[in-house]
């Protein structure tokens, strides 16, 4: 109606009765509203860069791309910066962080913690650590353990008090503790985790 109105007022001018002329003025008000929202938004999606793929072979190369970079750890995570507003003292938060730890690892090492129990405990300072593994290895005897389960435990105290100060370090070092006690589960001395870096 807006649009037959506007045809209308440009074909023959605007009306001189007045409850015709305020009429018209809304329905070319509509008109140009609509016209700039449609202008705003072709122009918001050329700076954004969207377009359609050209073709079907484009749209799957995509799609290839995406699969790769998830497999590879690097697609853009929402929560990725998310780290950086935890608060180390709250202990929700804290796990939180070791929860990511254990899923920023690889697969191959995921799958050796799959009879594994990580645990979150502040008896760090007793055992002067931030970290501890106990238990046989992956592929070890039960010998001098019995039937007892393998299990890593990180350490929040100890952690907490040397890196909460930085929510960055923080999660940076109980990524670095779960992956040591990790290499101690699957067969590495402390020689041997430190010439792992870890």
């Amino acid at each position: 109606m807006s649009a037959g109105l506007v045809v209308i007022v440009v074909a023959n001018g605007f009306s001189s009765i007045g409850a015709v002329r305020a009429l018209e003025d809304v329905a070319l008000g509509i008109i140009v509203a609509a016209a700039l929202t449609a202008l705003v938004a072709f122009v918001a999606v050329r700076i954004a860069g969207w377009r359609d793929p050209e073709s079907e072979s484009e749209f799957e190369e995509i799609v290839r791309h995406s699969e790769q970079l998830a497999r590879e750890g690097l697609a853009y995570d929402p929560d990725e910066s998310s780290f950086l507003e935890l608060d180390p003292l709250d202990d929700d938060d804290f796990e939180e962080l070791v929860r990511d730890a254990l899923d920023d690892l690889p697969d191959l090492l995921r799958n050796a913690l799959s009879h594994v129990a990580v645990v979150i405990s502040d008896g760090g300072r007793r055992e002067r650590a931030y970290g501890l593994y106990q238990g046989d290895g992956a592929g070890g005897s039960s010998i001098g353990r019995g039937n007892a389960h393998d299990r890593i435990v990180i350490f929040r105290d100890t952690l907490r008090r040397d890196f909460g100060h930085d929510p960055e370090l923080l999660r940076e070092q109980v990524v670095r503790t779960v992956r040591h006690e990790l290499a101690h589960h699957v067969g590495f001395d402390e020689l041997g985790v430190g010439r792992l870096d870890l």
